[in-house]
């Protein structure tokens, strides 16, 4: 059985006229193209749609629920020509984009505000983690993009550039490192630390540093809360590791940066092989053409 869309219209047109020569018309086809679609339908149904026993069009009771389910299947349809529509002419969609928290912070406010004046009905579906979680969601198809702190793009992503910045070691004001100019590994290789959680870039290089040095870190707390984090340093808790950004405005933290610097770069991130969709198009080239920070 292979029934077709314009069989469908065929038939509910001719229900609404009540005639096959004034459904023809309507539908600018001849009358056997109408005459030929209905009756290959009662072949294809194995029922007849019309009672043709007496001299005007009557629908038998199963034409009548035939065209019930005729009108919601073709109502459906336009509707879904005419959301698409939408969706071709950005009147309409969604996007979910994974944010780290960091991020989220100081650069996505900045994104949301200014593209949402430019796109008002796309909607920006906002899933908060860590740089490494969000990448594997992106890789898993549960994101459709991310904007992460990566240190190298693998064949299975396409990036654009977003920002460059550095790490700074984050200490209390009354710290006895806080009169220095630059920071070596060793100089707070035995401090308490107060670290993002597990999923977050940040963390990783931090580990890395430790064991490339052979030191078992003192990590005390793990969060991925900034201002709780920010605020442990406040109260001489800890010293930590934040990006220049974060921080820079904080005038209760001393930011210091290491001697070797701890790079951090922030990127635009999607899956190579996954269809882009034109909303996807559009908030990459509105990243690529907007100066974001």
């Amino acid at each position: 059985m292979k029934l077709t869309l314009k069989q469908l219209k065929y038939f509910q047109m001719v229900c609404e006229l009540n005639s096959v020569t004034q459904a023809a018309e309507r539908l600018y086809v001849s009358q056997p193209s109408i005459t030929n679609a209905i009756k290959n339908l009662e072949e294809d149904l194995s029922i007849t749609l019309f009672d043709r026993s007496k001299k005007k069009l009557i629908l038998t009771p199963e034409g009548e629920i035939f065209l019930d389910r005729v009108n919601t299947i073709l109502s459906l349809v336009d509707d879904t020509i005419a959301e698409m529509k939408d969706y071709k002419d950005l009147k309409r969609g969604v996007l979910t984009i994974g944010v780290p928290p960091m991020i989220g912070t100081f650069i996505f406010p900045r994104i949301f505000t200014i593209f949402k004046k430019n796109y008002p009905n796309i909607q920006l579906n906002i899933i908060e983690n860590g740089s490494l979680a969000v990448k594997k969601m992106i890789e898993t198809d549960e994101l459709d993009m991310g904007l992460i702190i990566m240190d190298s793009i693998n064949e299975h992503l396409s990036a654009l550039p977003i920002l460059n910045s550095e790490l700074l070691v984050c200490l209390n004001k009354e710290h006895n490192l806080s009169n220095r100019c630059k920071l070596t590994f060793d100089d707070i290789k035995n401090e308490p630390l107060i670290l993002l959680k597990e999923g977050f870039y940040i963390r990783r290089e931090i580990l890395k540093l430790f064991s490339k040095h052979n030191v078992q870190p003192n990590i005390i707390l793990s969060s991925n809360q900034l201002q709780t984090i920010q605020s442990l340093i406040i109260n001489d808790v800890g010293i930590s590791f934040l990006m220049k950004e974060i921080v820079q405005k904080n005038k209760s933290i001393i930011k210091i940066p290491f001697t070797n610097k701890v790079p951090i770069n922030v990127h635009l991130v999607w899956k190579k092989d996954r269809y882009l969709s034109k909303i996807s198009k559009t908030f990459i080239d509105f990243i690529a053409s907007h100066s974001i920070c």
